[in-house]
């Protein structure tokens, strides 16, 4: 497949880091091939590549939770705030939060991963997730983590939320957490 050839390349000829191994006999790829790759079929002609390079430190510590839909937004702000509460200065603060709600289990994940690529500083487009959105940061924040876990006022640059609809018996909720060197790019073919 061509993106592992160019992720092969990319790492060979990059001199990069290959971090990728075995899950149990921790033996090295050598290319950090495979590589992991998500699709979407949308409308259009075009294809947009979006390459997100993520640290293991941070990934380790974001977690998906299957609440009981009566814990609403009161348990979903929980479940974020104990995420970053429990994460410290692993993911080496200040971090950004990603937060995908609804779906289903594997998709509130990949709905946490996709909103750590929208714009930092750009509010959600839907003013009532902007508020959510600044409602999860001052919470976090206000955990006094700060910068590289050494304590301080900004722990978060800030919180992006993703949200869809979900099976009536459940509540997913994801959170993951990237690191504050926010690695990505776009490409549109």
């Amino acid at each position: 497949m061509a993106i592992h050839e160019g992720v092969r390349q990319g790492y060979g000829e990059g001199y990069l880091r290959k971090s990728l191994c075995h899950p149990l006999t921790r033996a090295n790829t050598g290319d950090n091939t495979p590589a992991v790759i998500h699709t979407e079929v949308v409308a259009g002609d075009s294809l947009r590549l979006t390459v997100v390079p993520k640290g293991g430190g941070s990934e380790n510590m974001s977690r998906v939770h299957m609440l009981k839909p009566a814990e609403g937004w009161a348990g979903v702000k929980e479940k974020v705030v104990a995420t970053v509460r429990e994460a410290g200065p692993n993911p080496c603060p200040p971090i950004i939060v990603g937060v995908g709600i609804g779906g289903t289990f594997e998709r509130a994940a990949l709905l946490s991963k996709k909103a750590l690529i929208r714009e930092l500083g750009l509010p959600h487009g839907d003013p009532e997730l902007a508020k959510l959105e600044r409602e999860l940061l001052l919470a976090v924040n206000d955990l006094g983590i700060g910068p590289q876990g050494l304590g301080g006022r900004i722990t978060a640059l800030a919180v992006q939320l993703l949200m869809q609809p979900c099976h009536i018996a459940s509540l997913p909720v994801a959170v993951n957490i990237q690191c504050h060197a926010s690695r990505h790019v776009e490409v549109i073919l």
